[in-house]
């Protein structure tokens, strides 16, 4: 969205016009649930955290500073909401052996996922990210489907640049290795 657009949105509400905020939440629901949803897991969840985090960005509204876009400074309100509601309830993820990722060719993974059609590619990708830790999922979910640039999830995050950098190049890793694993019994 443009960032003067929602800018005057932000001043209209907090010029009294309350009603406005619905226009924000509307922008913004899909993708703070998607968010949301890659770090609890499950869609009641989802949806309880990603209205806390709107409720908590509306009453937080006069404190922000236009520093950032009001995606990302949204998206940061989420991202802490939803971390707080895992950690409260100890959820553990799987983590993929650094094994697998220390033993991975491109090129390898490129000639046999090409040997799948379209919806076989798909299905592999969904089943590789499920593999993926709750943080490496957003953090890929962040930068591919919501487009955040890696400023941006630095600032979301808490997370220096470079080390997002270096967490997205180790996560397409750790996806290509998986993905390999995949396709070698797919064609086992």
């Amino acid at each position: 969205m443009n960032r003067n657009d929602d800018t005057n949105v932000i001043a209209n509400i907090l010029d009294g016009q309350t009603g406005m905020y619905a226009v924000l939440v509307d922008r913004y629901k899909d993708m703070v649930f998607s968010l949301v949803f890659k770090i609890v897991k499950s869609r009641e969840e989802a949806e309880e955290v990603a209205q806390d985090a709107f409720l908590k960005a509306y009453h937080a509204l006069p404190r922000f500073k236009h520093e950032a876009r009001f995606s990302t400074w949204l998206f940061r309100i989420a991202y802490n909401t939803a971390i707080s509601k895992t950690r409260k309830k100890q959820i553990t993820t799987l983590a993929i052996d650094e094994h697998l990722v220390e033993n991975y060719s491109t090129d390898e993974v490129h000639e046999n996922v090409n040997q799948l059609d379209e919806q076989q590619q798909l299905e592999l990708m969904k089943n590789a990210l499920k593999t993926l830790s709750n943080d490496d999922q957003m953090l890929i979910s962040l930068f591919y489907n919501n487009q955040q640039t890696v400023e941006e999830i630095s600032v979301i995050t808490g997370l220096t640049e470079s080390n997002v950098k270096v967490r997205l190049h180790r996560i397409r890793k750790k996806l290509y290795a998986e993905m390999n694993q995949r396709v070698g019994l797919l064609h086992a």
